[in-house]
């Protein structure tokens, strides 16, 4: 064993025992759609570019803060988004309506002077006439008072607490302790009321929380007339219910919110949805890597087996990466963490195919030999292809939110896991299978000293692809004249993230026929509301957005129509949050093919990189349109789908050109069109196997994953099929024509100097 391979061997060693002990020991944070619990984002009513509104907006995430720490949510979590969002996540909280209102309240808590009864015919809660600073509000018997300016407000009060008091027969209450200038402010109230007679109106004191009087105590008659009550504490009475009382005691103690807040997007999502997501995509991986190694393993034999175990390892080292960096896993990053499974097949297939090819042109072959020479040439097309990947994970990651954001930083995590299993801990694996004296003597069991059946296939018969270059683009134009169809005449059915609305998802006791929920609706006064089928016995309902009044009368529609049903999935997203998401997605997708063509343009020719961003134009194009032939949403979910589509097809853009590169090193007075052809057939045994690889892998998820998945494994899908076509059959003849344009007049053979 030399030096490199004893570092390497180390290096694997040391990373799978690090990673064994964390998977151990750190459990990985799971997001709420894995959980459940609701999901708020708060916006503040302010300016966020002056210094007042990002000192505002501060002021209320602390005020939050204290508010979340009251209503005992385990492990709640408050996070400031931008300049004037707030997102907050209560894991195990199901009712979004209740954590809403305590969060988003004003709480602006006031003590006034009562001076007297108000005429009953003056309106409540308005200034009374010729007296500006007084106004007229009802007690807790409806009794319009009389109410002078506030004497205190919340600022004033130090602490109150939610107490029973069995003996004295107060029930439960709130006492309330005021400091500093509240002190004397409080006795110089209370020593007002206490000069007016027992009984007499002017001698209470009125509580006001968001203008409604919630307390309004008399002053005792032990209560001496302008001494007042010095210690600086009271009772607020009034018959609360334990829960009531806990709410007040919470919302005093947070303090007034500096500005108001809205609701923009709320998200809740039951704990049997996200327990079934966890057991579907756990399946989905097991069975899927259970194919695939299979899979590998008949194509590659020894070699294919040792790529089975570095997947395994892959699997830890992704795994320990996502708990030591503390990411929080969600129903996507999950998602994404089973694709990278089969996308970290493309680097083993890669060195391979290229450790066959080595054998094969030898005189005097050695598997060794043949495999060193596989990863070295190899490395420059594996790095290309991931790199691509990653830009797309970072775009998800800085352009997205919510869980699509939690994908992309799975999908990078992946992408490095996989490219370190593949060339670290399979090349430490394959270096010591080949180096073993019985495995010298039986090359043809490694996988190596065999060309495979597709290059067997092609070896009979070369294809010529590229000697009519048109044909293909003439094909992917009528592919994209059929998607682009779809999208005129069915339209784009955007999501709710991207149109804001409500969506809500129920689990049904029996079938119910989506048709009779969608009437009656209708004639309840929801003719907008949009009703499907989701799995055996679901149902979601999405409809423009909803008061929490009105999705209680949806919810008792589903529920009376099906003999009962359990809301499982809550999405409400507001109409500026949703322009602003569809904005952003338009962004990320512009973002993603600018970022593509800049890499390739650098790493190869600009005619190179040229034909790889068209080929992607032409795989986003053709995947909407068939969502939009089929209905199918487009959300954010779909719009991960849509950039690991377009990581995966660059992928094989990559691979194609980087082989077009090396044959035109070898060979510079080649035409292109037979490079590419010569590329096309060294590259397709690889372009197969890793496609099989993904689709086992894709196909699991899409059967197994439940309803919640479908719609992400289905685009990825059509996605492999559309990204494998146009990266050989619509990059490369782009790449022909486009070469043709730019080639100097009179030098047919003049090329373009290529870049390494």
């Amino acid at each position: 064993m030399n030096r490199s391979m004893r570092v390497r061997a180390l290096l694997a060693l040391a990373v799978i025992a690090l990673s064994l002990y964390i998977a151990v020991t750190v459990p990985v944070r799971l997001g709420l759609d894995l959980r459940g619990g609701t999901q708020l984002v708060l916006e503040t009513r302010s300016t966020p570019t002056t210094d007042a509104g990002r000192e505002a907006t501060d002021r209320t995430l602390e005020v939050l803060r204290g508010r979340i720490d009251g209503l005992g949510v385990a492990e709640p979590t408050l996070v400031r988004s931008g300049e004037n969002r707030i997102i907050v996540e209560l894991p195990g909280v199901q009712d979004p309506k209740k954590a809403a209102e305590v969060l988003g309240r004003t709480a602006q808590l006031t003590f006034h002077p009562v001076l007297g009864i108000a005429d009953r015919t003056s309106e409540a809660s308005r200034p009374l006439p010729k007296r500006p600073r007084e106004q007229a509000l009802p007690d807790e018997s409806g009794t319009p008072l009389r109410l002078g300016a506030a004497a205190l407000t919340g600022e004033d009060v130090k602490e109150a607490a939610a107490r029973f008091d069995q003996q004295g027969g107060a029930g439960w209450h709130v006492t309330v302790g005021f400091e500093g200038a509240g002190r004397a402010g409080w006795a110089r109230l209370t020593g007002e009321a206490a000069c007016h007679p027992a009984g007499d109106p002017a001698r209470r004191v009125a509580i006001v929380l968001d203008d409604k009087v919630i307390s309004s105590p008399q002053v005792e008659p032990s209560v001496a007339c302008r001494t007042g009550i010095r210690d600086g504490a009271t009772q607020i009475t009034g018959s609360f219910a334990p829960e009531e009382a806990r709410e007040l005691s919470l919302l005093v103690n947070g303090g007034a919110l500096p500005v108001p807040v809205e609701t923009v997007e709320q998200r809740t999502v039951g704990p049997t949805l996200g327990a079934q997501a966890i057991t579907a995509s756990a399946w989905a991986a097991a069975i899927g890597t259970a194919l695939t190694s299979l899979f590998i393993i008949g194509v590659y034999r020894l070699m294919g087996v040792l790529a089975a175990l570095g997947l395994v390892c892959y699997g830890l080292v992704s795994y320990a990466a996502l708990a030591a960096l503390g990411a929080t896993l969600t129903l996507p990053g999950l998602a994404g963490f089973v694709l990278a499974i089969g996308m970290a097949v493309d680097a083993n297939v890669l060195v391979f195919e290229r450790a066959r090819e080595e054998y094969a042109a030898r005189r005097r072959p050695s598997t060794r030999s043949a495999l060193a020479a596989g990863f070295r040439n190899a490395f420059g097309a594996i790095a290309d292809s991931n790199i691509t990947t990653l830009i797309a994970a970072a775009l998800l990651f800085f352009l997205a939110s919510g869980p699509v954001r939690g994908f992309g930083v799975t999908l990078g995590i992946g992408v490095l896991a996989s490219m370190f299993s593949a060339l670290v801990i399979t090349r430490v694996l394959a270096e010591a299978a080949v180096s073993r004296p019985r495995v010298r003597r039986r090359p043809r069991l490694t996988g190596i000293a065999t060309t495979g059946a597709v290059r067997d296939r092609l070896t009979r018969r070369t294809p010529r692809l590229m000697r009519r270059p048109h044909r293909w683009l003439a094909v992917s134009a009528v592919a994209l004249v059929l998607a682009g169809s779809g999208i005129a005449v069915r339209g784009i059915d955007l999501g709710v993230e991207f149109t804001g609305g409500r969506l809500i998802e129920y689990a049904t006791t029996s079938p119910v026929d989506p048709d009779r929920v969608r009437t009656a609706l209708a004639d309840a006064g929801f003719p907008r509301a949009v009703v499907q089928s989701s799995g055996a016995t679901g149902l979601t309902v999405r409809t423009d957005p909803l008061t929490n009044t009105e999705e209680t009368e949806v919810t008792g529609t589903v529920r009376d129509l099906a003999g009962g049903a359990d809301k499982v999935r809550d999405e409400l997203v507001g109409p500026s949050l949703g322009e602003e998401l569809r904005r952003g997605a338009l962004i990320a997708l512009a973002v993603a093919l600018g970022a593509q063509f800049v890499y390739l343009a650098a790493r190869f020719r600009w005619v190179f990189g040229t034909a790889a961003v068209v080929a992607l134009a032409h795989d986003v194009v053709i995947l909407v349109g068939v969502f939009a032939w089929l209905g199918r949403p487009v959300d954010g979910v779909f719009l991960a789908a849509l950039l690991t589509v377009i990581g995966y097809s660059v992928n094989d853009s990559v691979v194609l050109f980087d082989r077009v590169r090396e044959l035109a090193r070898r060979t510079p007075e080649a035409p292109l069109p037979d490079l590419t052809d010569r590329a096309i057939e060294q590259t397709l045994p690889r372009t197969v196997n890793t496609g099989m690889g993904a689709a086992f892998i894709l196909t699991a998820l899409a059967v197994l994953g439940g309803s919640s998945l479908t719609d992400f494994a289905l685009a990825l899908l059509i996605g492999l099929v559309v990204g494998t076509y146009s990266s050989v059959l619509t990059a490369a003849p782009v790449a022909i024509r486009l070469d043709r344009r730019t080639r100097p007049v009179g030098n047919p053979a003049a090329r373009q100097p290529e870049r390494a």
